[in-house]
């Protein structure tokens, strides 16, 4: 896990962008997140799988994920390489399915319409902080939980779990 992740803009400014948008429930069957990718965000941008680059993240309005629970949304853009979602809000169940699965969701006031489509962006998760490396300009947001950075280092809430779980039993 990185300090700093650096990566280009996919900004989607929409509000409620959904988990059948992100991953259409076509492909629901699949579970293999190589796979998944090649479909992630199509129905909303047909080009995404081509231009997003490992590293990349998505942009995106109010209540991103919103809809039915489904890992599959996390899995497909993992998959693709989208290293973080920095909205401007999250639904309730995609921001714990990206929590337990030690994706970063990142909540920052009004990025969707600060943010340009391309642009380089610098996130800083442990200190709060995305700056766009083309205008400059820097947004905060809330640093993440603890027990939130602890699941991402180990990968997985399952893996945190078995971790605390190993270390209680050396005591």
């Amino acid at each position: 896990m990185s300090d700093v992740m650096t990566g280009r803009a996919h900004v989607y400014p929409r509000a409620d962008i959904n988990t059948d948008e992100i991953i259409p429930a076509r492909y629901l069957m699949v579970d293999d997140e190589a796979e998944l990718a090649r479909h992630a965000m199509e129905d909303i941008d047909p080009a995404f799988g081509a231009k997003v680059q490992p590293g990349d993240f998505v942009v995106a309005g109010a209540n991103f994920g919103c809809g039915s629970s489904r890992e599959h949304a996390l899995w497909a853009l993992r998959g693709a390489g989208v290293a973080a979602v920095i909205a401007e809000s999250y639904s309730r169940i995609f921001l714990r399915n990206a929590i337990n699965n030690g994706y970063l969701a990142l909540e920052v006031a009004g990025i969707a319409t600060a943010v340009e489509d391309g642009a380089r962006l610098e996130v800083r998760p442990a200190e709060g902080l995305v700056r766009d490396l083309d205008s400059g300009r820097e947004y905060r947001f809330a640093q993440l939980p603890e027990f939130a950075l602890e699941i991402r280092r180990h990968g997985h809430l399952l893996d945190y779990l078995r971790a605390r779980e190993a270390a209680e039993e050396r005591r």
